[in-house]
């Protein structure tokens, strides 16, 4: 089991990574397991789609009360705006908050699946859900909300401070997938600390293999960006384990040093 101490350690010590070595090796990882990150962005959708109709039942209403009223009424919208706004407002961010953290479970179980995929391990269609459960939604429930007051604030500081922690929040999820024994703040810390250390590689990483995602998926139809999505999430897996590593691999170094 990988201690913070450890994990910190093998930061420190990690060695310069190759940006052409990891994107190649990202796709030929991304061959083997886009379709479980297909049924991972179906999931996503699925969950998410309560939030989407709550977000437009108040224009849906208005449109339809426009619509009784005969024509363009701006009352009409105004009322309706205004009945919906306490709670739905309360109702929608708490939906977001809960919902945002199922989603940041599903990801990790699809982080979990990737190095299962990468190691020659079976994999079923559960896996998915393996940390969408009662003792993992609580922490990610946390780790969704100091995302958010860690955002804001980077946001509102002209957004050029948020271009930076993009990095360290984008490594939250599978810090945690591959350390759920770890406190939150231990996870963030160790999150912040490899995000400073490979940001450069990182940053380039995240942006061009969203670019080629969103590019290819556009050419298959638009409905392809369900497929290619994943993608993004390949390089940061690939990132960690190359600095970090995982538990089995030290085992089996260990063995083979004693044979």
């Amino acid at each position: 089991m990988n201690t913070i101490n450890f994990i910190n350690e093998r930061i420190r010590t990690a060695k310069e990574l190759d940006f052409g070595t990891i994107f190649g090796e990202s796709i030929e990882l991304f061959k083997k397991t886009w379709v479980q990150g297909l049924l991972m962005q179906l999931f996503t959708f699925l969950i998410m789609l309560p939030v989407i109709i709550v977000l437009y039942l108040p224009l849906i209403s208005a449109v339809i009360a426009q619509e009784q009223n005969g024509g363009y009424d701006s009352e009409a919208f105004s009322g309706v705006f205004a009945g919906f706004s306490i709670l739905y407002m309360i109702g929608f961010i708490v939906a977001i908050v809960v919902l945002g953290a199922v989603s940041s479970a599903l990801v990790a179980g699809f982080y979990r699946i990737i190095k299962m995929i990468d190691y020659g391990e079976t994999v079923i269609t559960k896996d998915v859900f393996h940390f969408v459960k009662s003792q993992y939604l609580g922490k990610f429930l946390v780790l969704m909300l100091a995302s958010v007051i860690i955002s804001i604030p980077a946001a509102l500081l002209c957004y050029i401070p948020l271009l930076y922690v993009m990095v360290p929040l984008s490594l939250f999820v599978p810090f945690y997938a591959y350390n759920s024994h770890l406190e939150i703040m231990d996870v963030v810390k160790a999150a912040f600390n490899l995000g400073n250390k490979k940001w450069l590689l990182l940053f380039g990483l995240l942006i061009i293999s969203s670019l080629l995602a969103q590019i290819v998926g556009v050419l298959a139809c638009g409905i392809g960006v369900f497929v290619t999505a994943p993608f993004v999430y390949h390089p940061v897996y690939l990132v960690y384990k190359k600095v970090i590593g995982f538990d089995d691999e030290d085992e089996i170094k260990q063995i083979g040093d004693s044979v």
